[in-house]
C-alpha cells in the first residue's frame, strides 16, 4: 500500500472547463504540473490549448495546459494521480462510474465543487479513502471558452480527506496548489465550511435565477430580501437540527457577506440563461432532504427547488421542440 505520507503529485487531471475548472487548471499549469483538461465540449477545450486560458479580474494571467481531452475514459492512458471534478454536480453519478474504471490506488478524486453531499457521490463508486472535498472561495464566469472573468478571489481555499489515513496526500495537494499561488489549506471542518457556504447558494441562487437579478440587485430589492431572508433563517434551522456548526453568528455574517457580493450573477443564474440544468438538487434539494431527516418543514427551499425545476423543465421541453 503506497504512503500518502510520501504523496508527490506532479499530474494532474481537470474534469470541466468551464470557469471553475479553467481556474485551477491555469494555475496549475502555470506552476509547471503536468495539466489535462477534460470536457465533452470541445469547442471549450481548444483555447486551453492554444493561446492559453485566460484569466483576468482579480488574477490576470494567461497559461496552456499540457493536454486536453474529450472522455473520462481518455484520462486512464495519462496517469493522472489527482484529479479535481469541477462539473456541475448532477453529473457526478456518471463521472464516479468512469473514474471506477481506471482507478488504482494512491490515486485521489477531489470535489471541487458547490453544493452539499457532492462527495459522498464519489464514495458510491470508488470508496472514501481517495475521496476529498473542497472548499472554494472565488466568484467566476465564463467570458468566452477558455476566458475566465473572476470577480473576486479570497483564498485561502480549504480541503479535507474523507479519509483520516489520506491526511498526508491532503497536505501534499495543497502544498502543490499554495506553490502554484492557489493558496489552499487543510482542515478538519470541511462540513461545517459546506454548510456555510451552502446556505449562501441556498439563499442566493435561486433567487436570482427566478428574478434575474445580481446579488447586490436581490440583496438591496427590500421585497426580494424578504425572500432571501427567510431562505438563511430556514437554512439554519435545518443546519442545527441537523447537529451542523454554523457557528453563533452566522446569521449576521452571511447577511452581510451577500450585501458586499457586488453585480455578481451566482452559478444559477448563469446556468438559466445558458439553457442548462442546475445544481439545484444539491443546493435547496439538500436542505430540504436534511430538513426531512429533522422533522423540519421547510416551505421556502421546497418552493425554489420546485420553481427551478420549473425552469429546467420548460428548457428541456424547448430543447425538444
Amino acid at each position: 500500500m503506497k504512503d500518502p505520507a510520501e504523496f508527490k503529485p506532479s499530474r494532474f487531471a481537470i474534469v470541466g472547463a468551464g470557469p471553475v475548472g479553467c481556474i485551477v487548471a491555469a494555475f496549475l499549469a502555470r506552476g509547471g504540473y503536468e495539466v489535462t483538461l477534460c470536457d465533452v465540449v470541445p469547442a471549450l477545450l481548444t483555447p486551453a490549448l492554444e493561446p492559453g486560458i485566460r484569466l483576468e479580474g482579480a488574477e490576470n494571467f494567461q497559461q496552456k495546459v499540457t493536454r486536453t481531452c474529450l472522455a473520462i475514459d481518455d484520462l486512464a492512458q495519462y496517469d493522472p494521480e489527482v484529479i479535481f471534478i469541477t462539473v456541475k454536480a448532477n453529473a457526478l453519478p456518471l463521472i464516479a462510474s468512469a473514474i471506477e474504471g481506471f482507478y488504482k490506488e494512491g490515486m485521489y478524486v477531489i470535489s471541487w465543487q458547490n453544493g452539499i453531499d457532492t462527495e459522498l457521490e464519489l464514495t458510491k463508486a470508488i470508496g472514501r479513502s481517495p475521496v476529498m472535498r473542497a472548499v472554494v472561495n472565488y466568484g467566476c464566469g465564463l467570458v468566452a471558452p477558455g476566458h475566465v472573468r473572476l470577480p473576486f478571489h479570497h483564498p485561502p481555499h480549504y480541503l479535507q480527506e474523507l479519509d483520516p489515513k489520506s491526511k498526508g496526500a491532503t497536505l501534499a495537494i495543497t502544498a502543490a496548489l499554495s506553490r502554484c499561488g492557489l493558496t489552499t489549506e487543510s482542515t478538519d471542518q470541511i462540513i461545517s465550511m459546506v454548510w456555510r457556504k451552502g446556505v449562501l447558494n441556498a439563499c442566493m441562487n435561486p433567487v436570482c435565477a427566478m428574478t434575474g437579478l445580481t446579488m447586490n440587485r436581490a440583496m438591496n430589492d427590500p421585497i426580494v430580501f424578504q425572500t432571501v431572508n427567510a431562505l438563511v433563517k430556514e437554512c439554519i434551522q435545518v443546519a442545527r437540527a441537523n447537529e451542523i456548526n454554523l457557528g453563533w453568528d452566522f446569521y449576521p455574517n452571511a447577511i452581510e457577506y451577500m450585501s458586499k457580493a457586488g453585480d455578481h450573477k451566482p452559478s444559477m443564474l448563469m446556468d438559466i440563461e445558458a439553457t442548462r440544468r442546475t445544481e439545484v438538487d444539491f443546493i435547496n434539494g439538500k436542505f430540504v432532504e436534511y430538513g426531512q431527516r429533522a422533522g423540519i418543514d421547510t416551505p421556502f427551499n421546497r418552493t425554489m427547488l420546485s420553481l427551478i425545476k420549473g425552469l429546467e423543465s420548460g428548457i428541456e421541453s424547448k430543447k425538444i421542440r
